[in-house]
C-alpha cells in the first residue's frame, strides 16, 4: 500500500486532500500543528501526528513515526496581506519561517531516504498569485515564489535519483481560511491612502462567483503529481489558476 505525509490537514486544501487519498486506498499519514483525528474519515489506513514546520524536533519525530513513505506533500502554511510599506518584521518573519524555511525543513527530513531508495514524489503546494503581481501579498507572495524557485532546482537534483517534484498551484479558494488567518495581521485600515485597496481586497476574498479553486481541485491535482509519472513539474489547481498559468505562459 503505498503511502503519503500531507501537512496542514486540519483544514482546506490539506484536509480535503487527506480524505481524497484515503477514498483511494492509500495509507495516509495527516499531520497537523493541533492533531484533530475526528476531521478525517476514521480507517486503519490513517494516522494523524503532529507536526509543526517550524519545530525541527516535531518534523523528526513525525517523520519517524511515519517510517517509509512514497510521497511527501508541502501544503502547510499561512498568509497575509498587508501593504508591504505597514508589514510588522514579525510577520514577515512568521511567513518565511513557516512558508518557506518549514517547506525546506520537512524536504531535508525525507529526501536522503528517497535518494537512497533511488524512488519517491515530492508536491509542494503553493499559489498562483506567484504568477502576477498583485498589491497587498507582496511578502507572501515572496515566500511561495521563493518555494518555487526552490522546488525548480530541486526537481533538477533530484532526476538522477529517480525522485520526481513537483509544484502545485491553486487559485483564490473562498473555501479556505486564507482570508480569516490573514486578517489578524491586517494592518493599514486606519490609512487613507490604503483603505479603499484593503477593503476591495477584503470584498475579492469573500466574492465565490466566477471561477475560482475549490479544495477539491487542489487534491486531483496532487493525486496527479503523485501518480503520473508523465506530470509536469508546474500543476495548476482550480479553473482561474488554470486562467492565470495560461496567461502567464
Amino acid at each position: 500500500m503505498p503511502s503519503v505525509v500531507i501537512t496542514g490537514c486540519s483544514s482546506g486544501f490539506g484536509l480535503e486532500t487527506a480524505k481524497l487519498f484515503l477514498e483511494r486506498g492509500w495509507k495516509v499519514i495527516a499531520t497537523m500543528r493541533n492533531p484533530k483525528a475526528d476531521i478525517l474519515p476514521a480507517s486503519d489506513n490513517l494516522v494523524v501526528l503532529r507536526l509543526d514546520v517550524t519545530d525541527p524536533a516535531s518534523i523528526a519525530s513525525a517523520m519517524e513515526q511515519a517510517g517509509e513513505i512514497d510521497v511527501l506533500v508541502n501544503n502547510a502554511g499561512f498568509g497575509a496581506a498587508v501593504p508591504v510599506e505597514l508589514i510588522k518584521p514579525e510577520t514577515a518573519r512568521q511567513l518565511f519561517e513557516t512558508n518557506t524555511l518549514g517547506t525546506l525543513a520537512t524536504l531535508q527530513a525525507v529526501l536522503p531516504k528517497f535518494r537512497e531508495r533511488r524512488a519517491g514524489v515530492i508536491v509542494n503546494v503553493t499559489s498562483t498569485v506567484t504568477l502576477k503581481p498583485l498589491p497587498l501579498v507582496s511578502v507572501y507572495r515572496a515566500s511561495k515564489a521563493a518555494v518555487n524557485a526552490l522546488t525548480e532546482s530541486l526537481a533538477v537534483e533530484m532526476e538522477p535519483f529517480g525522485v520526481r517534484v513537483h509544484i502545485v498551484l491553486p487559485g483564490r479558494s473562498p473555501e479556505t481560511q486564507f482570508g480569516e488567518n490573514a486578517m489578524p495581521h491586517l494592518r493599514g485600515l486606519d490609512n487613507p491612502d490604503y483603505k479603499p485597496l484593503i477593503e476591495g481586497m477584503i470584498a475579492n476574498f469573500r466574492e465565490d462567483s466566477g471561477p475560482v479553486t475549490h479544495a477539491g481541485d487542489v487534491a486531483e491535482a496532487v493525486w496527479r503529481a503523485a501518480t503520473d509519472a508523465n506530470a509536469p513539474l508546474r500543476i495548476p489547481a482550480g479553473a482561474d489558476a488554470v486562467q492565470w498559468m495560461a496567461e502567464a505562459a
